[in-house]
């Protein structure tokens, strides 16, 4: 009995390291990894970009899990992921327009429960790798209409399982099609690459100088 005890009490973010295999970045690393390069630092992206519209989904139960999986509705990302979607924002206001993000950093522990709710890894990332989310180094968004506050139509849904949402697909509606165009093209400019089967998902380019991380919002807030 006392083993099955001690079982039970090992966190889940514990477990889930030992099950696939890989350990990531805890807060004490995480802060030394900071001070050794400025880099590192997750930065608060509602705090540090002017006017940038948050529906964390994650926070809430509508997302494809059904449920809610952030205590708090928050958007981070490495320094110069943030610096990059500064400018992205700058440009996109020019046009009238407004960055809208779903998703930033996201913590190795939530990558694991996506991956064993839904394991298509076309569309989850493996737990075996991590997300490049996890290293703060994706975000996932798409763009408003400053004067409305309306979100431009787009090929599909955030968090759409289709291949409409594959951003190669070809659309016949020319207005989606333009709207796809330009966000594409807004982030390609300041250093990111859409992801392939997700028109809303792109990664910073160089992420894979960056580590893997299992730290709450909740953690980063009180640091």
């Amino acid at each position: 009995m006392k083993y099955l005890i001690l079982i039970l009490a090992i966190p889940f973010s514990l477990m889930a390291q030992n099950k696939y295999g890989l350990t990531p970045m805890k807060m004490a690393e995480y802060t030394q990894s900071v001070k050794t390069n400025p880099d590192n630092e997750l930065i608060n992206l509602a705090e540090f970009i002017p006017g940038i519209v948050l529906e964390i989904r994650y926070a809430t139960t509508n997302n494809f899990t059904g449920e809610k999986i952030y205590n708090l509705a928050r958007a981070y990302a490495r320094k110069p992921v943030a610096e990059s979607l500064r400018k992205i924002q700058d440009d996109l206001k020019k046009q009238g327009l407004s960055v809208k993000i779903f998703d930033g950093y996201r913590p190795y522990s939530a990558t694991v429960m996506f991956y064993e709710t839904y394991h298509d890894t076309t569309y989850v990332a493996s737990p075996y790798k991590g997300s490049r989310h996890n290293r703060g180094c994706a975000i996932d968004l798409t763009i408003i209409d400053l004067k409305t506050g309306k979100e431009l139509p787009m090929p599909t849904e955030y968090d759409s399982f289709k291949k409409e949402a594959w951003p190669t697909t070809p659309v016949a509606d020319p207005v989606i099609r333009k709207n796809r165009k330009t966000l594409i093209e807004a982030m390609e400019k300041h250093g990111f690459k859409v992801n392939a089967s997700e028109w809303w998902h792109f990664d910073f380019v160089g992420w894979q100088k960056f580590a893997v991380m299992d730290i709450d919002f909740e953690e980063l807030e009180n640091h």
